[in-house]
Parts: structure tokens; C-alpha cells; sequence
């Protein structure tokens, strides 16, 4: 799997895992019936996810923003994006194994029933069957409470997605580093070697003052052409030779001037 590949599968896993809890902790997860004294009917509270476990929709929320952190950033820091994203994942579940209990639901849903204001939002309010059902219902005090749990494969559900979270968090700890990263192609073709490699600056190659470039290119001169000459090969001797203006013997020895200079003593 190249390097790439395995960057886009974890941020895959992560975002789908956190969009898989925040679905499942919207559905109903149980029911709470509540069976008060004769001649009163028996209540039925629906009790949803985000109800039993708020804790686990934050986390996924969390994870998203951790996502986008994966993506924003790089090095050591990306390192610790990536162990953030694996304790969401790892809290998201650790609060559905513990907080998902019959009690917990009873507890839940005698509380939505008595507050009107949370059971309206919540839409316990219109979640009770007992032939009274809306803002004023509530449970008689000494009704035995029974929970039913409705909702086992939501509840699975959210241990995968914080399972995908906690996956790709580890991925990105571990090898979050060797990723892409979104700047990359920002950076200054000379700190990259040949095709964007990263490999650094030509050897040899040093920094040039950018006032005496401009400089140059205001007088009409390249100014590559003045570094490829610089660091090119020496002047053969023959001709420098002759841009000194004499002409070398056959003998080796210092020559005539070259023809049409003259002599400066004459």
C-alpha cells in the first residue's frame, strides 16, 4: 500500500466512524415502563443514545475536528493529532460499555418524564403510552421501573465507529509522519530537489542577495548565466591568452601581443 493510499484509508476510517456514532446515538436504545398503582396504566419512556451516553456524541464531534487537524498539520504535531483522534475513539466506547445499564435507563427516563423541558426537546414527551401522553406526564413516585433494552444494534454500532476513530488515530501516531502534507506543494521549488523530491538546494548552489539580482536584471544581465559561469570550468589557456592580448609561443613562454594591440611603449 503506498504512502498516499494509506493516508486517505485512515482518514476515511476516522470520519466514517464518527459519522457512525453520531447516527447511532440518535436512535431510541430502550425503553424504561414504569407501572404505578391501581387503577393507573403503566408508562413506556423511550430512552435514546444521546440520552444514555452525551459523552459519546461529543467524542465523535471531537474526532472530526481532529481529522481536520490530521490534515492541517505536520511532524510531531500531526503525531499528536493522531493520539487525540485514538482517545476519542477509545472514550467513545469506554462510555458505552459502562454507561449503557438498566438502571442507568430507569434513571434517564424518570428524570426526562419529570422535566417537561428536557422531554420536549428530547421528544420523551410524546414517548409515554399510558394514555396521557404530552408535557404532563410524569411517573408516580413508588412506580417499580423496568428498563427494555431496544436498541442492541445501535449501541454495536457506536463500539465500531469508536473503533474506526481509535484505528485511524494509531495509523496517524504511528505513521502520520511519512504522510502528505497540505502545504507541500507551497513550498519554494528550491528547497525541493528534482520533481518536488524534498531532496534540498543543488550542491554548490549558494544564496544569492535578491537586491543584487534585481540589480542585474535592471543592467540587462542574466543573473544565472553569472552563477553557471562562476561555478563553469576555467578559461583555457590559449584563451586567456588572449584576452590578456598577447599570443603564446610554440616555446611556452609568454608570446607577442596579439596582433593589432600594439606595443604600449612605442
Amino acid at each position: 500500500m503506498t504512502v498516499r493510499r494509506e493516508y486517505g484509508f485512515a482518514l476515511l476510517a476516522g470520519a466514517a466512524g464518527a459519522v457512525l456514532v453520531l447516527l447511532a446515538v440518535r436512535q431510541r436504545w430502550a425503553q424504561a415502563v414504569f407501572t404505578p398503582p391501581k387503577p393507573l396504566s403503566p408508562q413506556v419512556v423511550s430512552v435514546s443514545g444521546s440520552d444514555l451516553v452525551p459523552l459519546a456524541g461529543a467524542l465523535a464531534l471531537a474526532a472530526l475536528a481532529g481529522l481536520a487537524a490530521v490534515i492541517a498539520t505536520r511532524g510531531a504535531l500531526r503525531r499528536v493529532a493522531g493520539v487525540l483522534l485514538a482517545l476519542f475513539g477509545a472514550g467513545a466506547g469506554a462510555a458505552v460499555l459502562t454507561s449503557v445499564t438498566a438502571a442507568t435507563v430507569v434513571s434517564v427516563a424518570a428524570s426526562k418524564v419529570a422535566s417537561p423541558e428536557s422531554a420536549a426537546i428530547s421528544g420523551a414527551a410524546g414517548s409515554t403510552t399510558s394514555g396521557a401522553a404530552g408535557s404532563g406526564s410524569f411517573v408516580v413516585s413508588g412506580s417499580a421501573g423496568q428498563a427494555i433494552m431496544t436498541g442492541t444494534p445501535w449501541h454495536a454500532a457506536v463500539l465500531i465507529g469508536a473503533l474506526l476513530i481509535f484505528a485511524a488515530g494509531l495509523a496517524t501516531a504511528l505513521r502520520g509522519t511519512g504522510w502528505p502534507v497540505m502545504s507541500a506543494r507551497y513550498d519554494a521549488p528550491g528547497s525541493r530537489g528534482p520533481a518536488g523530491t524534498g531532496a534540498g538546494p543543488r550542491p554548490g548552489a549558494g544564496p544569492r542577495d535578491a537586491a543584487a539580482m534585481w540589480e542585474s536584471l535592471n543592467e540587462g544581465r542574466d543573473p544565472t548565466e553569472e552563477d553557471e559561469t562562476a561555478a563553469g570550468d576555467p578559461v583555457p589557456g590559449d584563451a586567456g591568452a588572449a584576452l590578456n592580448g598577447t599570443v603564446a609561443s610554440p616555446g611556452g613562454g609568454a608570446g607577442a601581443p596579439a596582433p593589432g594591440t600594439g606595443d604600449a611603449r612605442a
